[in-house]
């Protein structure tokens, strides 16, 4: 799967702690191995279904050619499609937008 951007959520704190660094980890990369991240049409549903009633999020914006760490599509666990993921840490040079995103509310 080819796509010229991939998306990340987050909080502004996780992403401002990341651009200290220079580069960004998130607690999915130490848990599991990997980054979580879209494609545009997966983002909504990932918003939702992950962040309900959340502020302070941002959604980065990613050039997958930019990424210092291996990128791989792999079919979700709950069989929903398949996601991109990161494998390793998250380069901030491969970050091309950081976009504020409102609070989510959770629809049932």
């Amino acid at each position: 799967m080819d796509s010229s951007v991939i998306y990340h959520v987050t909080t502004l704190q996780e992403w401002e702690d990341a651009q200290d660094r220079g580069l960004y980890e998130g607690n999915s990369l130490i848990h599991e191995g990997f980054i979580h991240c879209c494609t545009a049409e997966q983002l909504d549903d990932v918003i939702k279904r992950n962040f309900p009633n959340q502020d302070n999020l941002v959604k980065l914006v990613i050039e997958p050619i930019r990424l210092g760490s291996e990128l791989k599509y792999e079919q979700a666990a709950d069989g929903t499609g398949e996601y991109p993921h990161i494998y390793g840490p998250l380069n901030i040079q491969a970050v091309t937008e950081v976009v504020m995103l409102g609070a989510i509310t959770k629809e049932d």
